[in-house]
């Protein structure tokens, strides 16, 4: 379930394990219910994948960011 914000497809995400950043890298897959989306909002339930990681286990939090150069 999405908490706050939005998830969108190739966004940088981070998974956090018991508190700790255990890997860093971007969504490489985004759905909900069974298509192939580009973003899920706040309040939805989704399934994603993130690039080149398989070891997702319950109780990780997935958290999305997007990087943002300020001048």
């Amino acid at each position: 379930n999405v908490n706050s914000g939005v998830i969108k497809n190739g966004i940088d995400a981070r998974i956090i394990r018991d508190g700790i950043v255990i890997y860093t890298s971007k969504i490489a897959s985004l759905q909900h219910e069974k298509d192939q989306v580009k973003e899920v909002k706040s309040g939805y339930d989704c399934g994603l994948t993130i690039l080149d990681y398989q070891d997702i286990r319950e109780g990780d939090i997935i958290e999305v960011f997007d990087m943002v150069e300020v001048k």
